[in-house]
């Protein structure tokens, strides 16, 4: 079986370590893990990875955030990958630092890729992993807050939250997304 995810984040060295970016961040801990590489290719760059009899093509797409769509729409296409077995991987302000949430469709919540992505292929009906950032920002401030960088304080959390983000990626692919949200969703 061969599944799609995506994790989303902006290309270039300014955004490298923004709270926008942890879909990025995330795909790298998971390379980092099954010791593989990312190439350059088309709308993405990607990497291949196998776990318990599945292929996990792994995308951080090269479009900026705002055009996530049309990355994740090529490479399903490309890859006849279906809709039940694509995960996007994104940022969200509406939930605490660091709390990780599974879900099986829903809306863009404002989010601009996770509606580039909607737009593209026609459904909301599609899994995707929130990660927390929190939204510790005065108001106005959404955009500089969300591509600023983390504070020391924050990314002691965040580096104990990759992990489980990967561990619920690779649930994602074995057990599939309700086993995974009983399972991680909340805790």
């Amino acid at each position: 079986m061969k599944y799609l995810i995506a994790c989303l984040g902006n290309i270039g060295h300014e955004y490298a370590q923004t709270r926008h970016n942890i879909g990025f961040m995330i795909a790298d801990r998971m390379a980092k893990e099954f010791d593989v590489q990312f190439t350059t290719s088309r709308f993405a760059m990607i990497s291949e990875m196998r776990f318990k009899g599945r292929v996990m093509l792994v995308i951080k797409p090269t479009t900026y955030m705002n055009l996530s769509g049309k990355a994740v729409r090529y490479w399903m296409t490309q890859e006849k990958i279906p809709l039940e077995n694509i995960l996007i991987v994104l940022d969200e302000i509406a939930l605490p630092l660091g709390t990780l949430r599974m879900k099986k469709k829903g809306s863009d919540a404002g989010h601009n890729g996770l509606s580039d992505i909607i737009n593209s292929l026609g459904t909301n009906n599609f899994c995707r992993l929130r990660f927390g950032i929190g939204n510790d920002f005065p108001y106005g401030k959404q955009i500089d807050y969300v591509i600023g960088q983390w504070k020391a304080s924050e990314m002691t959390v965040v580096e104990q939250r990759l992990d489980i983000a990967v561990e619920m990626i690779k649930s994602f692919v074995t057990q599939g997304v309700d086993l995974t949200m009983n399972q991680y969703n909340n805790k």
